[in-house]
C-alpha cells in the first residue's frame, strides 16, 4: 500500500510538472559570451562561477578572472555570477544568432557573508537574505582558521551550537543544538537524511573537515521539510563538488601536554572538462591520534583513533536544462579508549573499542522546466558496519558487531507561480521515504583456542519506515515572505525479535515562516514548527558506559510514547556599512515546548554492577527557551571579527532525576568568537576563543556499589583559546606553499577532576573537547 502510494504520488508530481506543455529552450547557436569578473575597484576575482538561470549551463572564471561560455541557447536569459567573499549579481543578456557577446560582471564585496547562497532554507539556492529562516553557514574558512580536523570541532562556532564529550572511554560526542541533544538535531548530507541512529553516536567526529564544501545550520523546528526529528534545527552537510581545475595536500603534526600526537594529511583535487559540462572532484583524508591520559592513573581521557576517509563527487550536464550527480565516502575509522592499550581488548583491565565502516552514495538528477522550474529526483544509501568492545575486568564476551542499512529516496517539484491568491510564490511539492534495518549482536565468549566467537546473541533487530509528502508555498512581496508547510508522514518501527510491540503512527507536522524587510538594513523573521520522535530500539544516545565497578546499558521502557514539540523563533538581523566598514547584527529568540519528552531513569546497580538506564516519557513537559546573539565585523580588509552567545533555560515542569527540574550537561550560556587578522594577501593570523558556562553534571564516583553515590556537581566555566598564523609563498604561476602553525586550548582550560582508576566513572566528563595542543604544518596547491 505505501509503494503505491509513493507511486501515485511521483506520477501526480511528474503530471504537474508537463501540464503547461513548458516550451523548451530554443535551438542552440554559435553564440558564445566572453568576460571578466572584476571587484568594485577593478580588479579580477579569480575562479567566479558565472551560470545561466534556469539551466545546467555554466562556466568557471580562471586565475585571471577572464570567462568564456558557450552553448547558450538563443533569446533571453539572466547570467548569474558569484564567487566566495562577494555578494552574487546577476545579468539579463539577448543572445542572438551570429552575435558574441561581452560582459564585464562587477562583484560586491562581502566579506561577512551577508548575501551567501545557501539551500537548507527551503530545499532551494537562495541568497541567505531572502530566505524567511535564518541559515548559517560554516565554510573552509572557517575550518582553517580553527585548524579544525574534523567537522565537530568547527560546530561550536555557530550560534546555539555546542560539541561535547560524553564518555572518557570511547569518546561518543553529540551536538546540542539550543539546549536539546543530539538526537533532537536533524543531521543531513548533502540535504538528504541518511545520518542513521548507528552512525550518529560518533558521526561528527569521524567526517573530516576536508571532505565538505560547507555546512549550513538551520535553528528551529524544520519539520514540514526535512522530516520530523528536525525539532531543535538541521545540520546540513555539503560535500565538495567540482567547480574548477584544483589541487592541494596538506598535512600538520599536533603535539598534546605530555607528548601524545595528533597527525592528519588531507588530498583534494577536482577537474573540469574543456565544455565544463562533466566534472569529479576526489577527497581523501589520513588521521592517527595517540590515547591520552590526563591524570596518570593508567586509563586514557582521549581515545586513539586512526582514520582513513576517501570520498567522490562526480557531476554530468546531460543537456541545457539537465544535471546528473552521484556522490560517494567510504570512511574506516578504529577508536579505542581504556587501559593496556598494548594488549588485545579482552585482555585489558578496560576497554572500549569500535571500528566503523561506513559507504555512503547518492544519486540526484535535476530537470528545469520553463525558467525557474524544477524537477528533482534524488536516493542516497548508507551501510554501517561496526565492530565493538564494551568490557571491564577482561571480559572475553564483551565483543559486538552492529550493521545497519539506511536509505532515502523521493522526488521534490519546486515552481514558481506567477499569481497565486494574488501575488507571485514559489510553491515546493514532494514525497520521500527513509528506511533504515539494523542488527545488533553480541559476538559473545571469545574462544582464544580457535580465534571464534561462541553463543553469539542478538540484543537489537530493528527496521524503522517512514513514508512523507510534504507541501509549501511561499508567497513574495516587495518586502514581505510567507511560508506556510505541511508534511505529513506515517512511521513504523518493528522489532524484528518479537520482544516488543511494533510501533506507529501518523504525524501532521505544519510549519509557518515570515521574512518582513522593514529596511534594506533590517529584516524581521518569526517561525512555527511541530515535530515528533518516535521510540526506537537503538537511538543515538544508545552507548555503553564501562568500568569494573559498573557496566552501564540503556533500554527503552515497554510503555515508551512518541514524544511531540512545538518550536517558535524570533528575530532580528541588523546590518551596516561605514565606508570600508560592513557589520551584521542579529538577536534571535527561540521557545520550544516538549510533550512526553524522553527522559531516563538510572537504576541501581545489581551484585554485578550492571545498571540500566530506561528511558521513559517524563510526566510532565519540558520547556527550552532563551537567545542567541551573533554579531559579525569585517573593520577593513584586514580584519574581521565574528563572535556568537546563548543565553537559555532548559527545564522539566516535574523534577527528573536527583529531584532536578534542569536540563543535565546544559549550560546557561556559552558562546565563541573568530577575530582575523590579514595584513596582506599571504599573512593571517588569526585568534579563536569557545566559552562554556556551569552546568549540572552526574557523577557516580568510586563507590559505584552504593545506589545512594550518584550526585550532581555544578562544572566550572571553561574559556578555550586557539592562535594560528600562516604565511603564503609563490612557487610558481599555478604553485604555492602555505605554511602554518599555532596552539589549541592555550591557557589548557580543561577538567581537573577526571574520576581516576578501573572504577572511575567515565561518563564524569565535560568542558572542551581537548586539552592544550601545539601544531605546526603545510598544504601545496594551485588554490590555497
Amino acid at each position: 500500500m505505501k509503494n503505491t502510494l509513493l507511486i501515485i504520488t511521483l506520477l501526480h508530481l511528474c503530471s504537474i510538472c508537463f501540464a503547461d506543455n513548458a516550451p523548451e529552450l530554443k535551438k542552440k547557436s554559435d553564440t558564445m559570451l566572453f568576460g571578466d569578473v572584476l571587484t568594485e575597484d577593478d580588479e579580477h576575482i579569480p575562479f567566479a562561477t558565472i551560470a545561466v538561470d534556469g539551466t545546467s549551463i555554466g562556466t568557471v572564471a580562471d586565475a585571471t578572472g577572464h570567462f568564456k561560455l558557450t552553448g547558450v541557447p538563443l533569446g533571453e536569459h539572466i547570467v548569474k555570477v558569484s564567487a566566495v567573499g562577494f555578494a552574487p549579481s546577476e545579468y539579463t543578456i539577448n543572445f542572438t544568432a551570429g552575435k558574441h557577446n561581452t560582459l564585464k560582471a562587477v562583484l560586491r564585496v562581502d566579506r561577512i557573508g551577508i548575501e551567501q547562497v545557501v539551500v537548507s532554507g527551503d530545499r532551494s539556492k537562495k541568497s541567505r537574505r531572502d530566505v524567511a529562516t535564518i541559515v548559517n553557514s560554516i565554510g573552509p574558512q572557517l575550518m582553517d582558521l580553527t585548524q579544525s580536523t574534523t567537522i565537530s570541532e568547527g560546530l561550536s562556532f555557530t550560534p546555539g551550537l555546542r560539541m561535547e564529550n560524553d564518555c572518557q572511554n570511547c569518546g561518543f560526542t553529540q551536538v546540542r543544538m539550543n539546549g536539546l541533544e543530539g538526537p533532537y538535531s536533524q543531521i543531513l548530507i548533502n540535504s538528504r537524511p541518511v545520518f542513521s541512529g548507528l552512525a550518529g553516536v560518533y558521526g561528527l567526529e569521524l567526517i573530516p573537515a576536508n571532505m565538505i564544501d560547507r555546512i549550513e545550520v538551520v535553528r528551529g523546528g524544520g519539520s514540514a521539510l526535512f522530516g520530523g526529528n528536525a525539532i531543535a534545527g538541521t545540520i546540513n552537510l555539503i560535500t565538495k563538488e567540482p567547480v574548477n581545475d584544483i589541487f592541494s595536500v596538506s598535512g600538520n603534526v599536533g603535539i598534546f601536554e605530555g607528548g601524545a600526537m595528533d597527525n592528519t594529511l588531507n588530498l583534494n583535487g577536482s577537474i573540469l572538462s574543456d565544455n565544463h559540462r562533466t566534472g569529479l572532484s576526489l577527497y581523501a583524508f589520513k588521521r592517527h591520534r595517540d590515547n591520552w591520559d590526563a591524570n596518570d592513573d593508567g586509563f586514557s581521557e582521549l581515545s586513539e583513533l586512526d582514520n582513513n576517509t576517501f570520498g567522490a563527487s562526480l557531476f554530468h550536464r546531460t543537456g541545457n536544462r539537465g544535471k546528473f550527480g552521484i556522490d560517494y565516502f567510504f570512511i574506516n575509522e578504529s577508536r579505542r579508549g581504556g587501559s593496556d592499550f598494548d594488549k588485545l581488548e579482552h585482555e585489558s583491565e578496560i576497554a572500549e573499542s569500535v571500528e566503523h565502516n561506513i559507504n555512503s552514495a547518492s544519486v540526484t538528477y535535476d530537470q528545469f522546466f520553463r525558467v525557474h522550474d524544477k524537477l528533482s529526483f534524488y536516493a542516497a544509501f548508507q551501510s554501517v558496519n561496526r565492530d565493538s568492545y564494551y568490557g571491564a575486568n577482561y571480559d572475553p564476551s564483551a565483543y559486538g558487531n552492529t550493521h545497519d542499512f539506511s536509505y532515502n529516496a523521493g522526488v521534490q517539484y519546486h515552481r514558481d507561480v506567477e499569481r497565486f491568491l494574488g501575488t507571485h510564490s514559489e510553491l515546493l511539492l514532494g514525497t520521500e521515504i527513509t528506511s533504515s534495518a539494523l542488527v545488533d549482536e553480541k559476538k559473545g565468549y571469545y574462544d582464544e583456542a580457535t580465534g571464534q566467537h561462541l553463543d553469539n546473541t542478538t540484543v537489537a533487530d530493528q527496521g524503522v519506515f517512514t513514508y512523507g509528502l510534504f507541501a509549501q508555498n511561499e508567497w513574495v512581496w516587495t518586502n514581505f515572505r510567507l511560508g506556510v508547510g505541511l508534511r505529513y508522514e506515517h512511521y513504523k518501527v518493528e522489532d524484528r525479535e518479537g520482544r516488543t510491540p511494533d510501533v506507529d503512527g501518523n504525524v501532521l507536522s505544519p510549519r509557518v515562516t515570515a521574512l518582513w524587510t522593514v529596511h534594506p538594513k533590517v529584516q524581521l523573521r518569526g517561525s512555527y514548527a511541530n515535530g515528533y520522535r518516535a521510540p526506537q530500539i537503538f537511538d543515538e544516545d544508545l552507548h555503553i558506559e564501562t568500568s569494573t565497578a559498573r557496566q552501564v546499558t540503556h533500554v527503552n521502557d515497554p510503555d515508551l510514547e512518541q514524544e511531540n514539540s512545538s518550536s517558535y523563533t524570533f528575530s532580528v538581523d541588523y546590518t551596516e556599512q561605514f565606508g570600508e566598514v560592513m557589520t551584521q547584527f542579529l538577536v534571535e529568540g527561540f521557545y520550544t515546548r516538549l510533550d512526553n519528552p524522553f527522559v531516563s531513569e538510572f537504576g541501581e546497580p545489581d551484585a554485578d554492577g550492571n545498571v540500566v538506564y530506561t528511558r521513559k516519557n517524563a510526566e510532565d513537559g519540558a520547556v527550552v527557551q532563551g537567545l542567541n546573539i551573533e554579531a559579525n565585523a569585517s573593520l577593513s580588509t584586514k580584519l574581521l571579527l565574528q563572535l556568537g552567545m546563548t543565553f537559555q533555560s532548559s527545564k522539566y515542569e516535574a523534577p527528573q532525576e536527583f529531584d532536578e527540574k534542569h536540563f543535565l550537561r546544559t549550560p546557561n550560556d556559552y558562546g565563541y568568537f573568530t577575530f582575523t587578522y590579514s595584513p596582506t594577501s599571504k599573512f593571517r593570523a588569526s585568534l579563536t576563543g569557545n566559552y562554556t558556562g556551569e552546568m549540572l553534571v552526574p557523577y557516580f564516583g568510586n563507590t559505584l556499589a552504593d545506589p545512594e553515590a550518584g550526585e550532581l556537581r555544578t562544572s566550572p566555566t571553561f574559556f578555550d583559546l586557539g592562535l594560528k598564523i600562516s604565511h603564503d609563498f609563490s612557487i610558481t604561476e599555478d604553485l604555492n606553499l602555505q605554511v602554518f602553525g599555532g596552539a589549541k586550548n592555550i591557557f589548557n582550560s580543561y577538567q581537573d577532576d577526571f574520576d581516576k582508576g578501573a572504577d572511575r566513572d567515565p561518563g564524569y566528563i565535560y568542558g572542551p573537547l581537548s586539552p592544550r595542543m601545539f601544531y605546526v604544518g603545510v598544504k601545496l596547491g594551485n588554490i590555497l
